[in-house]
């Protein structure tokens, strides 16, 4: 998820900057006034910009391929173009203009995915050539769409319906649809994959629940109140490269972590995990957060006699709360989350279109409050300008993808599936209760 401004984009932000993580969120991209921005972790919760374009276009979306050279751009002032960059080399390896206006670029190593109000336009990353375009989707002002980062299972997900929460899967590779998903009553406002390809957290409109989904079985994994008191605006969706978490932020002041957990409880490597299987982590139920108190007692409670109570009301109950949360120094500003290592430590990192990113402890055994460590403001006034680089015939565009793919890196909820989670109740007569 990413956040921006200058457009009606999935993130947008208006007067703030572009901002998100890449996919395997080892850097920060953002785009400014004054062109784009690359930016690396320390290992002492630092960043350090690894370049700057300075090029005096106004950049509304940017997306880098992992850890690669390889860049796409969108400016404000050319909002159909999308230009294709090999940042080390200063040079453009192509552009390609579009009907619409351009509202999300996604990347991973196999597919480029262009997302206009109206279509999606699939891309081979290795030649740029267009494979094929889904045309007449749903109008989708916001771009909302999601790719996963695995080439295995190369899966695009975005609405089905203005009107309600349907998924549209589609197939990248393949180039088919794969199946469709009733998430949510309200439209969409959040999508994400997880590293493996085979999980998908979504969000509405209406913000307060969040679920997970095996693809392509369809099968719901989890669901997360975010919150009941109020309805929010879900902004970003999250999960760490593990697997084992989920963090959403929203247009409030608190990132809500979420714990996941499969039934087996062990640890292991989501990009090993099979199907129905992934790794956990730390470990944990849906009620770790919470489990010592009334509401913890009370979901168990609502588990054990699920079948008495009105649907609508154990659903509720049986929402796994946050497992952790960081509450943002400053709000009104639209913020993307991502969950990494620093070292051995788990950091949960926020970073905001005022260019501001924080860092925060997570505790990945006990969860509870994340404590700040350190903020940067990550963006400054715009620089010198840099005269735009020249675009390439097309016979060279071959090899600068070629050079630019090099160095691309080779308390939880309840799980739906565990039927510890949810015992199986023997049938009663109604007049002996």
């Amino acid at each position: 998820m990413s956040l921006g401004g200058g457009q009606n984009t999935e993130g947008t932000n208006a007067g703030g900057i572009f901002v998100q993580f890449n996919q395997d969120c080892t850097s920060l991209v953002a785009g400014s006034s004054s062109g784009y921005h690359l930016f690396s972790l320390t290992p002492d919760d630092g960043i350090e910009e690894i370049y700057a374009s300075r090029s005096g276009q106004d950049t509304c979306l940017v997306d880098r391929l992992f850890s690669s050279s390889l860049v796409a751009i969108v400016t404000v002032s050319a909002p159909r173009k999308l230009i294709v960059c090999h940042y080390k080399k200063g040079t453009e390896i192509c552009n390609y203009s579009y009907s619409n206006t351009i509202l999300a670029v996604k990347l991973n190593r196999s597919r480029l995915i262009v997302c206009l109000e109206e279509s999606l336009h699939i891309h081979n990353i290795r030649d740029m050539k267009i494979l094929h375009t889904i045309r007449d989707t749903p109008p989708n002002p916001r771009g909302l769409c999601a790719l996963s980062p695995c080439v295995d299972h190369c899966y695009v997900a975005y609405p089905g319906s203005s009107a309600v929460g349907e998924v549209q899967i589609f197939d990248a590779v393949h180039l088919n649809a794969k199946c469709v998903i009733s998430a949510h009553d309200s439209p969409l406002a959040a999508l994400a994959w997880s590293m493996c390809g085979r999980r998908l957290a979504t969000a509405s409109e209406r913000g307060t629940v969040i679920r997970v989904f095996a693809v392509p079985e369809r099968t719901r994994l989890y669901e997360f109140r975010r919150g009941v008191k109020r309805c929010v605006s879900i902004a970003c969706l999250a999960f760490s490269a593990c697997g084992a978490f989920l963090a959403a932020t929203s247009n409030t002041e608190t990132v809500h972590v979420f714990r996941l957990q499969d039934g087996a409880g062990g640890a292991g490597d989501e990009a090993g995990a099979g199907e129905g299987e992934e790794a956990a982590g730390a470990g944990g139920g849906a009620g770790a957060a919470e489990g010592g108190g009334w509401m913890g007692w009370l979901a168990s409670a609502v588990s054990a006699g699920a079948g008495y109570l009105p649907a609508q009301v154990a659903d509720v109950l049986a929402q796994g709360r946050a497992f952790a949360a960081a509450r943002l120094p400053a709000t009104g500003h639209r913020a993307v989350a991502a969950i990494t290592n620093v070292g051995r430590a788990a950091r949960l990192l926020v970073a905001t279109s005022a260019g501001v990113l924080y860092v925060y402890a997570l505790d990945a055994a006990e969860g509870g409050e994340c404590a700040l460590l350190r903020q940067h403001a990550f963006v400054e006034a715009a620089g010198p300008h840099a005269p735009a680089p020249a675009p390439h015939e097309e016979s060279e565009r071959a090899g600068e993808l070629g050079a630019a793919l090099e160095g691309s890196p080779p308390r939880g909820g309840y799980d739906l599936r565990d039927p510890r989670h949810f015992p199986p109740m023997p049938a009663r007569d109604p007049r002996d209760l």
